[in-house]
């Protein structure tokens, strides 16, 4: 019960003067007014708690609401007819009659993607599949590599620039002398020679859409999947062309067939025929130029050589010593060199080196130099690179021929 008047204790005597009286009760105002303020302030921040608890009560439920629904199921349509469509549902094949409403049915066609419930019943139409598997793949910031950052293999930079950079940059001079332009180019030599720069600088210097990959990401443990892949990725190539597609490690998928009857080399195969197809099947490519590099040319299958598929097969060998010497200059373009380096001197000294090679030569310098305080490189820090360079290449060989 509420208190009346009578029930609340008062603040002074019934003996003091009525101005007492009135002080008094002034106080008792003061301090029940100051009491309800912050009771007040209380009261805004246990709402404001209670807000937020029940925000995570809501989301709680949700949550818990959409883990007890019953997951659904992706499913491919195959054919629609009178009865309905029928799907064949992933992973275990499993096929299926369904009926579907005349509103779905305007918008399904075959080999679409669909969801479907415990019961095989379609709820919804999904996404088409590259947007997720073959998405990534597209190189969306070109590379900071340019045609004169290679060195020492002008000639299979010019044979590139050729059959993938002019198709794409001047298609009417193939118009106008009546010649389809090369398909494509298969780059093969040693590692370190500047396979992939060079596909790199076709990425920097056309505005084409480029596509990147390794033989081995096509290489998928279930059946079907990798061939998918392939598929998938040259339909987005389509959809973005013009198109450059780079295959990296191309012998990963495209080594030469064998009588081998495991799961793995069948589905390496199977791979293998849907990348042929792709490159030069029935269906017209379009503006689709392909680059691959191999270090293993030797294990290709003779069906992906053929003019069609790779028009062009560009050999990049080691550099010779002009090449070295240019591979020098482009790599210590921006590195404080003394002046008694020479690199002629150098470039003959280390023959039979890969472009790499003398990437990590001039790398290695820069670190000498550093380790004794200095800013500037000698021609002694480059000597004594290739020497450290040399030493590690022979300890790994050592350490092969002892697990070999």
């Amino acid at each position: 019960m509420t208190d009346t008047v009578d029930d609340v204790d008062l603040p002074y005597d019934e003996g003091a003067s009525q101005q007492k009286k009135i002080e008094a009760l002034q106080e008792r105002l003061e301090v029940l007014e100051s009491q309800n303020e912050e009771m007040r302030d209380k009261l805004l921040d246990a709402n404001a708690e209670n807000n937020k608890f029940q925000q995570k009560l809501e989301r709680l439920t949700h949550e818990n609401k959409k883990l007890k629904q019953s997951p659904l199921f992706v499913a491919t349509v195959q054919e629609l007819n009178d009865d309905g469509a029928i799907i064949k549902q992933h992973g275990n094949n499993q096929e299926a009659l369904t009926e579907v409403t005349d509103e779905m049915r305007d918008d399904l066609s075959p080999d679409d993607r669909v969801a479907v419930n415990n019961s095989l019943s379609i709820v919804k139409q999904l996404n088409d599949e590259t947007d997720v598997r073959a998405r990534v793949m597209q190189v969306d910031q070109s590379p900071d590599v340019t045609f004169g950052d290679i060195g020492g293999i002008e000639e299979q930079m010019e044979e590139v620039r050729e059959t993938v950079e002019m198709p794409l940059i001047s298609p009417e001079m193939f118009e106008d002398v009546g010649i389809e332009p090369p398909s494509g180019v298969l780059l093969h030599g040693p590692p370190g020679t500047g396979k992939t720069m060079l596909a790199k600088a076709v990425a920097n210097e056309t505005d084409a859409t480029f596509i990147k990959m390794a033989g081995s990401e096509l290489v998928h443990k279930f059946i079907g999947e990798g061939a998918k892949l392939v598929r998938d990725l040259f339909e987005l190539a389509r959809q973005e062309e013009p198109a450059v597609v780079f295959i990296d490690e191309i012998d990963a998928i495209a080594a030469k067939r064998t009588d081998s009857k495991t799961s793995g080399d069948a589905e390496v195969q199977r791979t293998m025929m849907q990348l042929l197809s792709e490159m030069d099947g029935f269906d017209d490519r379009g503006d689709i130029r392909i680059i691959a590099a191999t270090n293993r040319f030797d294990m290709l299958d003779r069906a992906i050589l053929r003019p069609g598929r790779f028009d062009r097969l560009i050999e990049v060998p080691n550099p010779d010593v002009e090449g070295r010497e240019q591979i020098f200059r482009i790599h210590t373009r921006s590195m404080n060199v003394a002046d008694d380096v020479d690199f002629a001197e150098l470039a003959a000294e280390i023959e039979d080196a890969s472009g790499a090679d003398v990437k990590a030569i001039c790398t290695e310098a820069g670190m000498f130099a550093i380790r004794d305080d200095r800013t500037e490189v000698r021609m002694a820090d480059f000597h004594d690179a290739w020497e450290k360079i040399q030493q590690d290449e022979e300890e790994d060989e050592d350490v092969s021929r002892t697990f070999a």
